[in-house]
């Protein structure tokens, strides 16, 4: 599972999909912020897979009559998550770092060259040249070969283009998007701790701002050849 680690999001999109059996459910915001905030995490992707799973056994082992509600958002598995996750950690399992960097990435060289131009092209029409040109500056043969030092990178040229977004924002956009996140998150906020909660929101705020520039994401996560 490991080599599919850059698919980070779509394998989960996917588990959960066939775990809910509705191939055609949508995840939502809050869903894919969730998921930002355990690979930022560290969280290990066959850990989300079994927290999934887990969670939704128990769901499955409920009376028919406590199954009414369906399950409709990833933040339901979010405990069973962290349970798995810091399972995998004390058996010393947990490696998907290491295994990231040593594995063939899931896509081929031509198809980086593409997403990362096509991301300059995007960031320059919407008047942020300097983060344009270090994304056609850097060397790309190179940089295949280093996924980690790859990704630091395009990591750090994100952070700065969410800080001028942020800086730039009305206090009505910002408030309105915190206002959306606690009317989603209201049922779910019992399943995570404080600093989960804080995460969480700080992914929802910072993918509400990329949206509403119409800006893509720059991590090789969102890389979907």
């Amino acid at each position: 599972m490991t080599e599919n680690y850059f698919n980070y999001f779509t394998e989960i999109e996917e588990h959960f999909q066939r775990a809910r059996g509705t191939g055609l459910f949508l995840l939502s915001p809050l869903d894919w912020a969730l998921i930002e905030t355990w690979k930022n995490a560290g969280i290990p992707l066959e850990a989300v897979m079994r927290g999934i799973d887990a969670a939704f056994e128990k769901w499955r082992g409920r009376p028919a009559q406590a199954r009414i509600h369906r399950i409709n958002s990833l933040a339901y598995c979010a405990q069973a998550v962290m349970a798995e996750a810091q399972a995998m950690v004390n058996a010393n399992l947990a490696g998907s770092t290491k295994a990231t960097k040593e594995n063939a990435p899931p896509f081929s060289l031509d198809e980086v060259r593409e997403f990362v131009a096509g991301n300059a092209r995007v960031v320059r029409q919407a008047g942020h040249e300097d983060l344009a040109t270090s994304l056609e500056g850097m060397d790309l043969d190179a940089l295949y070969r280093d996924l980690e030092q790859f990704e630091q990178r395009l990591t750090a040229l994100e952070e700065k283009l969410i800080a001028r977004l942020r800086s730039s924002a009305s206090d009505e956009a910002l408030f309105e998007a915190r206002r959306t996140l606690d009317r989603e998150l209201k049922p779910y906020r019992g399943k995570m701790t404080a600093d989960q909660l804080a995460m969480l929101e700080k992914q929802f705020l910072e993918r509400k701002l990329l949206e509403a520039a119409k800006l893509p994401r720059l991590s090789l996560f969102y890389l979907h050849p």
